[in-house]
């Protein structure tokens, strides 16, 4: 068995593993890298770009069928299924190879192939051909899409995040079990590219969203578009024909039956940290098989390990995954001296049209009766308009004082207006300081600006 020493030991080659390579490097530590494939991070493979190459298409389908209001009239818009899942593998594949090209920076010697488990606190053994002796350990195996029980009988016929970017063409029908981000953006796609969609997901709101009127605006606009099924329960699969018949029950306790050509399990993506065999690094786990760690140095109590990136579940993220793994990464490279920096404001995003996002300080029913809330609609919004996308909502929350705590929205351009805003609960600023800043005219910025004048015009801070 080969014996290889180390200051600090990182297992997972991902967002936050490479992230955390870096750190330690930076900071003196000989770093090695461990990395059981297929790499290339989940991002780059699975998750953030190829569900926006296929956002585009489907964007780009939309636009041309609904050009009319414009004065132009379009012909026929054809979906070639094939083409549209050649491009987003072909892309894609390239931004997995720009993450390969970057790991070849690193000596040899220090990237080790397979499987990892720790044999104590600081000794790996990987596939039992690589002993590693490491001053500390960061974890930052990222995660693994899970399987419903009631799908586990037609897991052959079953798509996940894993496996959806890989077929040659797009279904006739799905069914889309989970209206969180990933859910929701593709059953939208899938929808726009001309496939047959239902989305069922026991919730009563779509895409995580906790603001009622929020939720309720984007159930209404989103459902005008998707066969959307909240509060309903897949109950039981079974193979019919080349398809699926999924039964599902109803909050109300109805039940409905549909079959479908393909089935998309999108209902979370757990961490993946079973085989690490965690026991014999002395860490104790939750019946969630989570160990207990600091969410600001991400050490796992006094232990010499740290957790980064999807691995702690704690916000499965790319921006928050680089950040965990660099944090993570120079802790391990300090230890026993640990920092702890400020956590950064909750920040989500979901790429459906419209988009919608949720920032900072969580909407909480009874929390709210002491916050100041300004909002503005997209209905009358002048660019929103001009762009026929005048639909949505946004909220701003703020202390009595008129700072800014956070903020939900949906609407056209939210990418955008959400980073303004979560720039100002991260600065701290007061509605009368974020007021005291540019908007050009017109733009969808200054719908932003309506709601925060709205929150100003209550504490006082409005010109």
């Amino acid at each position: 068995m080969r014996e290889l020493a180390c200051d600090v030991a990182i297992i997972g080659a991902g967002t936050a593993g490479i992230a955390a390579h870096g750190a330690a490097t930076k900071a003196g530590a000989r770093a090695v890298l461990i990395e059981r494939g297929p790499g290339g991070t989940t991002c780059a493979r699975v998750g953030c770009m190829p569900s926006k190459l296929l956002i585009e298409a489907a964007r780009a389908a939309h636009d041309a069928r609904e050009a009319q209001p414009f004065g132009v009239v379009a012909g026929e818009v054809r979906i070639d299924g094939r083409a549209v899942m050649q491009r987003v593998r072909a892309l894609r594949d390239d931004f997995v190879a720009s993450v390969f090209s970057g790991l070849d920076a690193i000596p040899e010697e220090l990237r080790v192939t397979g499987t990892a488990r720790f044999a104590d606190p600081t000794t790996l053994i990987v596939d039992d051909h690589t002993r590693i002796a490491a001053g500390s350990v960061v974890v930052a195996t990222g995660s693994s899409p899970s399987l419903p029980p009631p799908l586990r009988p037609v897991a052959d016929r079953v798509l996940t995040t894993d496996t959806l970017f890989e077929i040659e063409t797009l279904p006739e029908s799905l069914a889309v079990l989970g209206a969180g981000a990933v859910g929701l953006e593709i059953a939208q796609a899938m929808t726009r590219l001309g496939v047959q969609v239902t989305l069922l997901d026991p919730a009563g709101s779509i895409g995580g969203i906790r603001d009622p009127k929020i939720a309720a605006c984007a159930a209404s606009l989103l459902g005008d578009e998707i066969d959307l099924k909240l509060g309903a329960t897949v109950e039981s699969a079974e193979a019919v024909g080349d398809g699926v018949r999924l039964t599902w029950r109803l909050e109300s306790g109805g039940q409905e039956t549909g079959t479908f050509s393909r089935v998309l399990a999108a209902a979370g993506r757990p961490p993946n940290l079973s085989g690490l065999d965690l026991a014999a690094a002395g860490i104790a786990c939750d019946e969630d098989g989570l160990p207990d760690f600091n969410p600001r140095t991400l050490q796992c109590g006094t232990a010499p390990i740290f957790l980064a990136g999807d691995a702690n579940h704690e916000r499965p993220v790319l921006h928050e995954a680089q950040r965990q793994g660099w944090i993570a990464g120079g802790n391990a490279a300090r230890f026993p001296q640990v920092e702890a920096p400020p956590p950064w404001p909750a920040y989500s995003l979901v790429f459906t049209d419209p988009q919608i996002a949720a920032i900072g300080q969580a909407f909480d029913a009874e929390e709210a009766h002491d916050w100041i809330i300004g909002e503005t609609s997209f209905a009358d919004q002048g660019r929103a308009r001009a762009m026929d996308r005048a639909a949505g909502l946004i909220r701003v929350y703020a202390a009595p004082d008129g700072r800014l705590t956070g903020a939900a929205m949906i609407g056209p351009g939210v990418e955008h207006l959400s980073h303004m805003m979560v720039i100002a609960v991260q600065e701290g600023w007061h509605a009368a300081t974020f007021l005291d800043r540019p908007f050009y005219h017109p733009t969808l910025e200054e719908g932003l600006q309506s709601a925060v004048k709205a929150v100003a015009e209550r504490t006082g801070g409005t010109r």
